[in-house]
């Protein structure tokens, strides 16, 4: 059902939608010619202080702050420690030897393809298509070692995938 125009005096069609206060949950609908003279004219900090404008788009932005601020400076600690681990402990982290030993073959072909023992089935196809697209035999620009060291990357990636179950 299309609304009049709430403009007072206007008999065109109120198909623009425009909000009543800052809630955002009243709406008048006017004609285009008013709701564009409407947003014109229309402040959503209207009234506020600098600092009201900042805590609507803190709360807006982060949602509403926790009570217990011992709750929340905890949280933001371990919140802090967990980046801070991941960020300067990733690259021991894919050195640290799994509790399970992977076979000698598999370590070899992650090896090969400059991996961790972390690495994923996504990681290895990436890996295997930058090395393939260098060392292939019609692409590669040193002719003589490219088809060894493509044999030695297409080996390694049948262990890998055998490893992980792939096809």
């Amino acid at each position: 059902m299309i609304k009049k125009c709430d403009k007072p005096g206007c008999t065109k069609a109120g198909t623009c939608r425009a909000p009543k206060s800052r809630d955002l949950k009243d709406y008048w609908f006017f004609c285009q010619e008013h709701a564009a003279e409407y947003n014109k004219n229309w402040n959503y900090y209207a009234d506020m202080s600098p600092e009201e404008i900042e805590a609507d788009w803190e709360r807006q932005t982060f949602g509403e702050p926790l009570k217990d601020t011992n709750s929340a400076n905890s949280d933001a600690t371990n919140y802090a420690k967990f980046i801070n681990d991941f960020i300067t402990g990733r690259s021991k982290f894919d050195k640290i030897p799994a509790k399970t030993k992977l076979p000698t073959n598999v370590t070899s072909a992650l090896k090969i393809f400059d991996l961790g023992i972390s690495a994923t089935w996504r990681d290895v196809g990436t890996k295997y298509r930058a090395l393939a697209k260098k060392y292939h035999p019609d692409t590669a620009t040193d002719k003589q070692n490219a088809a060894t060291e493509f044999a030695r990357i297409s080996a390694a990636y049948d262990i890998l995938k055998k490893h992980f179950g792939k096809k």
